[in-house]
């Protein structure tokens, strides 16, 4: 069942309002840093080797003390995941993000593990606390939470090019296919990462990012919400 409910939850038809979100992608493109699929590749593998590990550890951790629940430690992972979050704009995105998961979560497996991560911060959790108590809550194991988040990474601003850049979607799969390795590799750092104490959780930059979606709130006229 464990299978069933990932492949649920990493469904792109589950309203957890990643379709509005082009993970920064709308910013690359119209700044000229992205206009092909090797720039394309290159993009979504930088987004993997920084905001990958974070997410994916923070997924990990979040469904173990969700399984509890461990409303304390909930809280931990929530504050500190914010405080890798540099940008206000990506805060703002990734709690929205969150509440928008859970919302769609309840309707499938409500729980005692949704119900403490919702109340980790007046404005709902991040979106990697989030995804961590909808595992737990699904009876996804840590591994797979850390695979299903690492993919999430690189699959939202992947479906996004086909509108930004007018790509065929053929060339969108080929370009996520090359990157499988990256996202196993992610995935097993993670988890690993995920098994020490929560200050040391990965914390890479991604300085550019956090600019770029500073800038992008501020279009009165945009595709996506970040």
């Amino acid at each position: 069942m464990s299978l069933i409910s990932l492949l649920m939850l990493t469904d792109s038809r589950l309203p957890a309002g990643t379709h509005a979100h082009s993970g920064g992608l709308e910013a690359a493109v119209a700044a000229g840093r992205v206009a092909e699929a090797v720039d394309l590749h290159a993009f979504l593998l930088g987004r993997l080797t920084t905001t990958g590990p974070t997410g994916a550890a923070f997924s990990a951790a979040a469904l173990e003390a969700a399984s509890g629940p461990d409303d304390a430690l909930l809280a931990e992972l929530d504050a500190e995941y914010e405080a890798r979050t540099p940008s206000p704009a990506q805060r703002r995105a990734s709690r929205k993000l969150g509440r928008q998961l859970l919302r769609a979560v309840r309707a499938g497996w409500p729980g005692p593990a949704l119900a403490a991560a919702s109340v980790v911060h007046p404005d709902g959790p991040h979106q990697p606390i989030a995804f961590g108590a909808a595992c737990a809550a699904a009876g996804v194991s840590p591994h797979d939470s850390a695979l299903a988040s690492a993919l999430g990474a690189v699959t939202g601003p992947a479906n996004a090019a086909t509108r930004l850049l007018g790509i065929d979607p053929d060339t969108v799969t080929a370009v996520l296919a090359a990157l499988e390795p990256h996202i196993q590799d992610t995935a097993d750092a993670a988890l690993k990462a995920a098994l020490g104490p929560v200050s040391e959780f990965p914390s890479f930059s991604a300085l550019r990012l956090d600019i770029s979606a500073e800038h992008h709130s501020t279009w009165e006229v945009r595709l996506f919400a970040s």
